[in-house]
């Protein structure tokens, strides 16, 4: 699997956003950061209505290893999350690009995307 698909914009903590043409975007783990937590057990997020602001804590991926938080990497409101993962919370790990996906969400108009880092940059961050 590729670290950091292109066309994604990526948060300094391991999060991925996928832009959507109506201002919504969808959000997930990074593979890098699915990799380095391990078997992902239980993950939690926040309520559809949600306001999220870059920087804080809004839910948390429980993995064999670790419980680690999910930092809102963009200021949104929550439109959706992922079902499926109640479920199957191991799809963050065998497919966090697609079917792992976390949340979706409406940026606000200063959402902070440009703050966010291309898949190069990315790459580097995890030095890959």
């Amino acid at each position: 699997m590729t670290d950091a698909p292109d066309g994604l914009r990526y948060s300094p903590d391991h999060l991925w956003i996928r832009l959507a043409p109506e201002g919504v975007a969808r959000i997930g783990l990074t593979d890098f950061a699915q990799e380095s937590l391990g078997d992902i057990i239980a993950v939690t997020m926040p309520n559809v209505g949600d306001d999220l602001e870059p920087g804080q804590a809004c839910g948390d991926v429980e993995s064999t290893k670790s419980v680690s938080d999910l930092v809102a990497p963009v200021r949104a409101t929550v439109t959706a999350t992922n079902g499926a993962l109640e479920d199957q919370p191991d799809l963050v790990n065998s497919d966090p690009y697609r079917g792992g996906w976390l949340l979706e969400a409406r940026l606000h108009s200063d959402a902070g995307v440009a703050d966010l880092l291309d898949a190069d940059a990315y790459g580097r961050l995890i030095g890959r």
